[in-house]
């Protein structure tokens, strides 16, 4: 719709200096005549925009110019500003995308101070390209087919009804309800091997997603409670891999860390890397697998 291209433009427009007409008609896939016939509905409308010629011409709006902040102060809009940015930063989405520029047209750049990034979320190919198939099928409301393999190894194909995508444990992850299992369920994106849509409707109306999701989400992952010895040298760094609560304080300075954690492998890389800097006092369990690793480690040299 032409408002909302309007619209668009403006806040484009605020969040930049000089942009060519070229420019604009390619951001918004429409010709160049367009934009200049929307240039002149802007400047008819009380938007101040300024043309300029020249091989570094194009179109700005004046200096001072920012749109009113009627609904919420800076506080508000630089929150906002964090969350959406952070949000963009580890998912590729054109409507996120689209909302930041409208919430940066309110602010000035420099009032920013707390900055989110989340990169390393879209650093997977293959995620990013299921996020985008993922979320197109939870408003289509159509079925997935995936190929998922699970923290044992073990390889499934299911058939999901889409209905919600969440960002947690430092991962993406589907919430679905599976027509095998006929319960809700959790996959983690980077797990998800193989999607794509298949032809089929919703088995039931899905209601209070974020509810089931509560419902499904707490933790159903093993949890070990972990005694470390670590030695002094490498104080700062246990603290922010391996925890901070030190419940004792040897003569020497080394110490020791309890911990309540998911009992995932990466707690065997983990400790490996600490080498001979750290000890697991307990459980009994952990100390025995990490023996194992560590033998199969030799047995490659």
């Amino acid at each position: 719709m032409k408002i909302d291209r309007l619209i668009a433009i403006t806040m484009y427009l605020l969040n930049r200096e000089t942009v060519s007409a070229s420019a604009l008609a390619e951001r918004f896939e429409v010709s160049k005549r367009t934009i200049q016939r929307d240039i002149e509905a802007l400047n008819q409308s009380g938007i101040p925009i300024v043309s300029t010629f020249g091989s570094d011409g194009g179109y700005e709006i004046m200096d001072g110019f920012k749109l009113t902040k009627q609904i919420a102060g800076v506080d508000d809009y630089l929150n906002i500003i964090i969350a959406l940015k952070g949000l963009s930063s580890a998912y590729d989405n054109e409507k996120i995308n689209a909302t930041l520029e409208k919430a940066l047209a309110t602010m000035q750049s420099s009032e920013q101070r707390v900055f989110i990034d989340f990169t390393v979320a879209r650093e997977n190919t293959q995620v990013n390209e299921n996020l985008k198939m993922i979320e197109k099928a939870i408003y289509d409301e159509n079925l997935l087919q995936i190929q998922y393999t699970n923290a044992e190894g073990a390889m499934t194909k299911r058939i999901v009804e889409p209905l919600a995508l969440s960002y947690q444990w430092y991962a993406w992850y589907l919430f679905a309800y599976c027509t095998e299992k006929q319960d809700y369920r959790l996959f983690k994106l980077p797990r998800i091997s193989e999607c794509k849509p298949i032809d089929g409707s919703f088995s039931k109306k899905h209601e209070n997603i974020e509810m089931l999701m509560k419902q499904e989400s707490p933790d159903k992952r093993k949890w070990i409670h972990m005694k470390l010895l670590c030695k002094k040298e490498i104080r700062q760094q246990a603290l922010e891999y391996l925890g901070k609560n030190i419940i004792e304080t040897k003569e020497n300075g080394d110490f020791i860390i309890e911990n309540h954690a998911p009992f995932e492998r990466m707690w065997f890389s983990l400790l490996l890397g600490f080498g001979n800097q750290v000890e697991v006092l307990e459980p009994e369990e952990l100390k025995n697998m990490l023996k194992e690793k560590a033998e199969e480690i030799l047995s490659n040299y």
